[in-house]
């Protein structure tokens, strides 16, 4: 079984430029007698061009023809939000589908509408560096050192930003515990080692691989992907992939759009992401899955040992602490209290963004 997927990865790697009508030699997906508009953030585009033509070719999914948008997760959300057609959304993170609770356009029971909380697949966050890893990165102190140089995206835009700096700030603040610990490294890190920030991570990869700083903090599976990528090319373009002893569980939510014109096929195809064939595939363009199954068939394919994997479940309770107050009685959880301390308008990271790395 192994042998088989790694197989699968190779070919769907080698073959991840096509998925779409609007790029030359791409697969076709939009003729139908139906039609859904998908729109999600930049870097699962690998997975869906594979998923939407195997969709397509079940009893479910013929004659659904797709449009497909990617980018900044919340740029992405912040348009469904002003009626950009859409019929399914997966965004990096929870807040931005939120957003379209908040607009009437998601049903507020989403999370039960489909499996593992409708997160169809996830990643952890990975180190990449440069080929022979020149620097020594192994850990988050690493980024640190003098003249290390770091590219992540903006979290004002970039869902992957915020799991980007979760990982560090979970892993140095134990959770949240020691808040100001946390704060103060991600201060560092933004005022003296990040010069490059993109708004998107699928442009973080871009940039890095163009060249532009030592290390990129990144998604699991956008290691795989660049690792792979640049494997046959010049020793100097090729890069190599750490995942920190701690690090953070990413997980990424799928949703239908409740003015979607045909419910069926855009629930049907919500479905067919959670099925044993659509995880294996996930799984072999780099995301892990979330079927029990296919995570044991697939475990090898994920290398590195995990000491500690933050949750946004175990840190949001964390942060969430002595809320209640000011929150009907209830103590914040999850994203909520993390956007409240960290990421919202007067979070204390969003803060040290804006200042540019001062407190």
């Amino acid at each position: 079984m192994l042998v088989s997927l790694l197989a699968l990865a190779m070919v769907l790697v080698s073959g991840c430029g096509g998925g779409s009508t609007d790029e030359p030699g791409g697969v076709d997906i939009s003729s139908g007698d139906r039609h859904l508009d998908l729109v999600a953030y930049a870097v699962p585009k690998i997975g869906f061009d594979e998923i939407i033509p195997a969709f397509r070719a079940t009893p479910e999914g013929e004659g659904v023809g797709f449009s497909a948008s990617y980018g900044a997760s919340g740029d992405q959300s912040r348009k469904v939000a002003r009626r950009v057609p859409a019929d399914v959304v997966n965004f990096s993170v929870e807040p931005d589908i939120t957003r379209l609770v908040k607009a009437g356009l998601v049903d507020e029971d989403w999370k039960e509408q489909a499996p593992n909380n409708s997160t169809p697949f996830g990643s952890v966050v990975a180190l990449v560096v440069r080929k022979g890893n020149p620097k020594n990165i192994r850990d988050w102190d690493d980024l640190l050192k003098p003249g290390v140089q770091v590219v992540t995206p903006n979290p004002g835009s970039s869902g992957s930003a915020k799991w980007n700096l979760l990982a560090p700030f979970s892993a140095v603040s134990d959770g949240g515990r020691n808040l100001q610990a946390g704060l103060d490294y991600v201060a560092e890190l933004i005022r003296d080692h990040v010069k490059v920030v993109p708004k998107s991570g699928r442009e973080a990869t871009t940039a890095f691989e163009q060249g532009q700083g030592d290390v990129l903090i990144s998604y699991e599976n956008e290691a795989i992907m660049l690792d792979k990528a640049n494997a046959g090319k010049n020793p100097n373009s090729q890069v190599e992939y750490v995942i920190p002893p701690q690090t953070f569980k990413i997980e990424n939510p799928v949703a239908v759009v409740n003015t979607t014109k045909d419910l069926p096929a855009a629930r049907s195809f919500v479905d067919f992401l959670f099925t044993p064939e659509a995880q294996r595939i996930w799984a072999a363009t780099g995301f892990r899955p979330v079927d029990p199954v296919v995570i044991e068939e697939t475990r090898d394919l994920f290398p590195g040992d995990i000491a500690k994997l933050w949750t946004i479940a175990e840190i949001g309770k964390i942060l969430g602490e002595g809320t209640a107050e000011e929150n009907d009685g209830k103590n914040l959880t999850g994203w909520k209290a993390v956007d409240e301390v960290l990421f919202g308008k007067k979070g204390a990271i969003t803060k040290i963004y804006d200042s540019g790395g001062k407190q």
